[in-house]
């Protein structure tokens, strides 16, 4: 593994915290969860501790002190040759230090004691309150050990910054490793979703699809499905959140598939819906028409210095017409958009961040401002539309519901499609079924 964007990250956040005062950051890494009794989750770090450090192991804190010195301090388990036998490889403090570039490392164990020493005299603590009571209280403990000592002359920080803020601005603009990952994880998604469309067949459970996405994604690598996989036949496709994937595809009926891998930490996030038995009908094509035409207009507005909202203005405007003329909303079209009448049928919407998350960290708004999109920064363009069954809602559209999904990287003039190689054209998706039924 590649050291180096993991220390160039280090260095720009000690840079960042030196510009705002200086003093100490705590980044603890996720805790291991039981799944049942004494058997855990597959373990995956939290995002912010691993974006800095590269280091996969649990019971990890990372530790940086700004100042004329800078220093990186990692504090894991010890090395244990026993329990390697059980539970696999550890690297310990001396290994791990060398092998992930490191100013020192120590033993977890004593992180708590080194902690109120290191804290000592510091300007700031750089913590993110909060977010796990757990370490809220391990970072109180430490605080007031400080505190205990003001007779010797002993100072504990007198200011409180949010280290995940700081961050967070940091992990909105991709840099040329994570550019890379992402592009990796979005070739797996799409193949994962190729593979899908060939797989479907009327009468088959919605899960045997989501293996053929499993099988994917872990065969050229991915560690782990990105988020719970959505494989949605017919009218499950008009429930967002979708995850039980336990009902029969069938004939004559859509399948939405919202799924991406997650590669080396980096999330690929594809939505496709296609037809069960390969071809669409004639209401099926005239919504999936409408989306796409919305997801070209979307991605049409991305570019540097456009707010993150015009996507999904560009989004609604075309759905809102198309909702008139199939039919599905009546008015004018001005007047469906400002009263939001569309909302009806697309409720979502159109793009959010992605990269260590799926919904990945940044904000959108700077005060009442959306924020400007920068070269490096990568987002989802997905508009749906989602008719769920009703009396005023002409009968051939009942149960209709369409995504497409795709991730663009914004580059200097415009943007990048990185999941470009799964189809959405009509004509290219019953084509790669009709080939994988026939050939």
């Amino acid at each position: 593994m590649n050291i180096q964007p993991f220390i160039a990250r280090r260095a720009r956040l000690l840079e960042h915290m030196q510009r705002h005062g200086g003093g100490l950051a705590v980044i603890p890494t996720a805790p291991e969860q039981l799944r049942n009794r004494d058997t855990h989750y597959p373990y995956r770090p939290d995002s912010y501790f691993h974006y800095l450090s590269g280091f996969g192991e649990p019971e990890a804190v990372l530790l940086l002190i700004a100042g004329d010195n800078p220093r990186s301090i990692l504090f894991c388990r010890e090395k244990d040759v026993e329990r390697e036998i059980w539970d696999g490889f550890r690297w310990g403090p001396e290994a791990a230090r060398e092998a992930y570039g490191f100013d020192a490392c120590h033993p977890v164990a004593q992180f708590d004691d080194k902690l109120a020493e290191l804290l000592a005299d510091q300007p700031a603590l750089w913590f993110s309150l909060g977010f796990d009571a757990v370490w809220d209280a391990r970072i109180a403990q430490a605080l007031n050990a400080v505190r205990a000592q003001a007779r010797n002359g002993k100072r504990a920080p007198a200011q409180l910054q949010d280290v995940r803020a700081a961050l967070d601005e940091m992990r909105l603009i991709k840099d040329a490793s994570e550019i890379e990952l992402m592009r990796r994880a979005a070739d797996i998604a799409a193949s994962a979703h190729r593979r899908a469309m060939q797989a479907t067949r009327p009468g088959l459970p919605e899960y045997a699809i989501e293996a053929e996405l499993l099988h994917e994604f872990r065969r050229h690598g991915c560690q782990a499905p990105a988020y719970g996989s959505i494989v949605a036949g017919g009218a499950n496709a008009c429930i967002l959140h979708y995850i039980d994937n336990d009902q029969p595809l069938r004939d004559g009926e859509l399948l939405l598939i919202d799924a991406g891998g997650e590669l080396d930490g980096y999330a690929a996030d594809i939505t496709r819906t296609f037809p069960v038995n390969g071809r669409f009908s004639g209401a099926q094509a005239d919504v999936y028409r409408l989306v796409l035409a919305a997801q070209e207009a979307a991605i049409a507005t991305v570019k540097p210095g456009v707010g993150f909202i015009a996507p999904h203005d560009a989004a609604v405007h075309v759905l809102a017409q198309g909702m008139l003329d199939l039919g599905l909303l009546r008015g004018s079209l001005d007047g469906i958009i400002e009263s939001e009448a569309y909302k009806r049928y697309y409720m979502h919407r159109t793009s959010h961040w992605l990269g260590r998350d799926v919904h990945d960290a940044g904000d959108y708004k700077h005060g009442e401002q959306w924020r400007a999109l920068e070269p490096g920064m990568l987002l989802t363009i997905e508009p749906g539309c989602y008719i769920r069954a009703a009396d005023d809602v002409p009968a051939a559209f009942h149960g209709i519901g369409v995504r497409i999904e795709d991730d663009a990287l914004v580059t200097g003039d415009g943007c990048e499609i990185i999941t470009h190689e799964a189809p959405k054209n009509i004509r290219e998706i019953e084509n790669l079924m009709a080939e994988a039924r026939h050939g």
